[in-house]
């Protein structure tokens, strides 16, 4: 899988799992669309990503790495509460932004291998 393919995927599923989480919820909280919103942005991010622009890859694993850190609290809440299908959608979040983060660090040094060559030459 490419980069630009797991980043959509991770700003698709935090998108609907936000969405969800929020719909779902007996009292919801606002908070729920802060993984909307930094999928969203991700999700614009989409086709520079996929134009391998290094500055937009660049962004879109910051706010990835930002969302994984920021998801931790909601995890944390899920289990105090009890709250098993919560569990699974943040889990389900952290896991697609893991292995999205995994596939942008494999890009990020394939891109340095492949230059590394090219000079060898």
């Amino acid at each position: 899988m490419k980069a630009h393919t797991a980043s959509l995927i991770n700003a698709l599923i935090l998108i609907g799992f936000g969405i969800w989480a929020y719909m779902a919820s007996e009292s919801p909280s606002k908070t729920a669309f802060i993984p909307v919103g930094f999928g969203a942005v991700i999700l614009t991010l989409y086709k520079g990503i996929k134009k391998e622009d290094k500055i937009v890859a660049h962004i879109a694993v910051l706010l990835t790495l930002v969302i994984l850190v920021g998801l931790v609290m909601p995890l944390k809440g899920a289990i105090g509460r009890g709250d098993p299908l919560a569990i699974m959608r943040v889990v389900v979040m952290i896991v697609s932004t893991v292995v999205a983060l995994v596939f942008f660090i494999k890009s990020f040094v394939d891109v340095r291998r492949a230059r590394a060559a090219k000079a060898a030459e």
